[in-house]
């Protein structure tokens, strides 16, 4: 369970401290499968990056599985059972997909066991096994090939920061596959970070975060027709982004 209290983050800039998120209370429970929306500039990535402790809050606590990790940093979370997934993920020239992915599950596995991991996220594992992870791949290769070292780490906690961005219609909708199939097998939490009712559509519960407070936290079935019932608020919020429906 990951348990977030009176969170707080800002930055100083040359007028003062700016305050992104303030007063942050949210408790995750385990095996939940949660949707964080919101306007651009909310507060959203950055709540994210400091659930993985690639930054550190300015107040507030951060508890996983009862123990306090708010002074803990990106790789002792992971040691937890923290895994992040970047909005943009990483390249590595010269690292091949099977490195990687055993990399992620940390242990030696065959061929054959990786090409599993593949498969869950839909991609032709004889096709990429060995293939670098480099420019050569695209977008939506890179979320899919991310996404199978998620599930070969298998942790608790699993953080998505707008998975969406930067892909095509067709990557997109293998995106949206993946993840019902990880909603419904994988044995820790999920937290995506995202503007598309696609994704909210899969929560079991759905927050709402701008001008960075929580705004609206509850169940799907409660939170999405709120946001989709006024079309004003979420032209005002920019919430949902129709494109990729």
């Amino acid at each position: 369970m990951l348990t977030i209290e009176n969170l707080s983050f800002g930055v100083q800039e040359d007028k003062g401290q700016k305050e992104i998120l303030r007063d942050v209370n949210l408790t995750v429970g385990d095996r939940k499968f949660v949707v964080i929306t919101g306007p651009n500039g909310g507060g959203k990535s950055t709540l994210a990056r400091l659930i993985a402790g690639i930054e550190k809050p300015t107040a507030g606590r951060i508890s996983f599985d009862g123990t306090d990790i708010t002074e803990l940093d990106i790789t002792q979370r992971a040691n937890m059972g923290i895994s992040y997934a970047f909005q943009q993920p990483v390249r590595f020239k010269g690292l091949q997909v099977l490195d990687l992915i055993r990399l992620a599950a940390r242990k030696k596995l065959s061929p054959a066991d990786a090409c599993e991991y593949l498969s869950e996220v839909g991609l032709c594992a004889k096709d990429y096994i060995n293939r670098e992870v480099n420019a050569s791949l695209s977008g939506g290769e890179l979320k899919r090939i991310e996404i199978a070292t998620v599930l070969a780490r298998a942790t608790k906690l699993s953080v998505f920061d707008e998975p969406e961005a930067g892909i095509d219609l067709w990557s997109f909708q293998n995106l949206i596959a993946v993840f019902e199939r990880m909603r419904e097998t994988i044995q820790g939490s999920v937290l995506i970070i995202s503007h598309q009712e696609r994704i909210l559509n899969i929560a079991d519960e759905i927050v709402v975060i701008a001008d960075g407070r929580i705004t609206a936290h509850g169940p799907k079935d409660e939170i999405l027709p709120q946001l989709l019932g006024t079309a004003s608020a979420v032209d005002a919020c920019s919430m949902l982004y129709k494109g990729g429906r």
